[in-house]
């Protein structure tokens, strides 16, 4: 006698491929809704950023890290070491690590004023850098950074997907990373900006805004 061979109906794998279908996009609606929270925490990143030194500037009429008379303004401030020290610029790059810096010494002096949390113990760099949502460092400095930007001071957040690049742009800016306050730099090439329409969506780039 011949063996039967039961397999799975029509309706059975219809089944299945809804299941999978919901679980997928489940998944994928997930991944939406992290991407968006990332999004949301870098453009905070920027904002508060900018809060910190104007609530610095309008409560001691300095800047921190260039302020001349930070040991009189805050307790335990270090000061800097820069030649234009108390020039009312940030000098310094925005990713710098030099304890020194007036870009680096930045985040000390916002803290101790109370400004904004975090540690304030310059020699632990690894707690005392300020991170993105992504471990990306963030940082101000005067000037531009990427070429042709306008603005007297640029904060900057390092190694931010494409794909998270092109929301901050759109939920900041005029919707392109390569023009107006909040532009992209390839983090491989951090002074020429990219456009929305060439910006790699898996590729690290850093994000400047400058005001």
């Amino acid at each position: 006698m011949k063996k039967q061979q039961a397999g799975f109906t029509l309706i059975e794998l219809a089944i299945v491929l809804v299941i999978i279908g919901l679980l997928l996009g489940g998944v994928l609606k997930g991944q939406e809704l992290i991407n968006s929270a990332k999004v949301k925490n870098m453009v905070s990143d920027f904002q508060n950023t900018q809060i910190f030194l104007y609530g610095y500037q309008g409560k001691f009429k300095a800047l921190p890290g260039d302020d001349a008379n930070v040991a009189n303004h805050v307790t335990g401030a270090t000061s800097a070491t820069a030649p234009d020290f108390g020039n009312f610029k940030i000098d310094g790059a925005w990713s710098s690590t030099t304890a020194t810096d007036e870009s680096y010494l930045f985040w000390q002096h916002v803290r101790l004023a109370g400004l904004a949390p975090g540690s304030t113990d310059i020699a632990a760099t690894a707690t005392y850098v300020p991170r993105n949502a992504d471990g990306g460092q963030i940082g101000i400095q005067s000037g531009a950074v990427i070429t042709g930007m306008k603005g007297s001071f640029s904060v900057c957040s390092g190694n931010i997907l494409g794909k998270l690049a092109k929301q901050i742009d759109v939920n900041m800016d005029d919707g392109d990373t390569g023009t107006g306050s909040v532009q992209a730099a390839l983090t491989s090439a951090a002074t020429a900006a990219v456009a929305s329409s060439a910006v790699d969506d898996a590729q690290l780039y850093n994000v400047c805004m400058t005001f």
